[in-house]
């Protein structure tokens, strides 16, 4: 099949700086993506050579099998019909909601405009706040506006520019969630570019986390998440504390917490050291265990708390606990790891 994305081996260079590394990624009709990763990674300079305002340095971008980009030359980007949502929206506050949406329809006769904006309007449930500005609405009905707009004249690629960023972080993933159906409902392909691991794993098919201009791993959300392939993902994504163990044989470690079993991510000989991957949810608090830890620090968070918890090595781990076990600072707490894989790294 066909991808309707194909970045082979992209690579941008910028005043003799390298920003992105050999980039490669498919995503076939209607998958998303977001590609996540921290300030300066690289990952708004791929969505700027998706666009067609960056050239590249080498490598091609094909959309449906036509080429974008390639060294000397890029597919201008008003020919390239690639949709965008921006970080601040970039609504037009003189326009209503209708008529910001009709703003990219202009090339088509004006009952097709109609029809377009009457569908987008019902899909993304605007239908009564057509004759509204841009002032008028609530933060995400101006997020619906310009997914709208975007999808209005059906882009071959949508294209999000960390759109949620200036949304209260409990909205973030509520709209993040429902752009989501919006756009499996259209089968859009799209790409979503953002710092907020929450938005990825809400909105995507596939993640991309981005480290110095490289793809570090390309996988599901889940896979980010429990499996990460590098260290950089592991501390990247999500909560964690790295515990120290040793290679018993193939399938067993020695730690703190006495031995684990799981198969091992790797090729390790016995007595090897190795960091392992502890994620806060897989800290049960359990008052009947023997392993105790001290209590450093505690965040509550409604229906539970993050506990920082000092082992009796001096190593910290992160424990969720509900909320109605309200421990002290300094109170020791029982404890027990409970994992269902072992992700493993070479110590530092």
């Amino acid at each position: 099949m066909t991808p309707r994305l194909d970045v082979r081996n992209v690579s941008v260079s910028l005043q003799n700086k390298k920003i992105l590394r050999a980039v490669s990624l498919q995503l076939q009709q209607g998958q998303i993506a977001s590609i996540l990763g921290p300030s300066g990674c690289g990952k708004t300079t791929l969505l700027r050579a998706l666009a067609g305002f960056q050239p590249v340095s080498s490598g091609e971008i094909y959309v449906h099998n036509k080429l974008f980009s390639k060294l000397g030359y890029s597919l201008a980007p008003e020919n390239r019909h690639i949709g965008m949502m921006f970080q601040d929206l970039a609504l037009f506050p003189h326009l209503t909601v209708e008529q910001n949406i009709s703003f990219g329809l202009k090339s088509l006769k004006k009952s097709e405009q109609q029809l377009r904006i009457k569908h987008v309007l019902e899909l993304t449930e605007l239908n009564r706040q057509d004759k509204k500005y841009p002032h008028q609405l609530s933060g995400g009905q101006q997020q619906r506006v310009a997914l709208a707009r975007a999808l209005a004249p059906k882009p071959e690629i949508l294209l999000l520019d960390e759109p949620f960023s200036s949304l209260d972080p409990d909205l973030r993933e509520q709209v993040a969630t429902e752009v989501r159906k919006i756009l499996k409902h259209e089968n859009v392909t799209a790409v979503l570019v953002t710092h907020d691991q929450h938005e990825a794993f809400a909105m995507a098919d596939e993640v991309g986390v981005m480290e110095s201009g490289n793809i570090a791993q390309w996988d599901s959300a889940y896979n980010i998440y429990h499996k990460p392939k590098t260290r950089f993902v592991a501390d990247f994504v999500g909560l964690g504390s790295m515990v120290p163990a040793t290679v018993v044989n193939e399938d067993t470690l020695d730690t703190e917490f006495g031995q684990v079993k799981g198969s091992l991510n790797g090729a390790h000989n016995i007595g090897d050291k190795l960091d392992l991957l502890v994620r806060p949810d897989d800290i049960p608090h359990d008052d009947t265990s023997h392993i105790t830890a001290l209590v450093e620090e505690k965040r509550f968070r409604g229906a539970e708390f993050l506990y920082k918890l000092r082992l009796q090595s001096g190593n910290y781990v992160l424990c969720y606990a509900p909320s109605h076990h309200n421990h002290k600072i300094g109170e020791p707490i029982g404890i027990k790891l409970d994992l269902e894989h072992l992700v493993v790294f070479p110590q530092d």
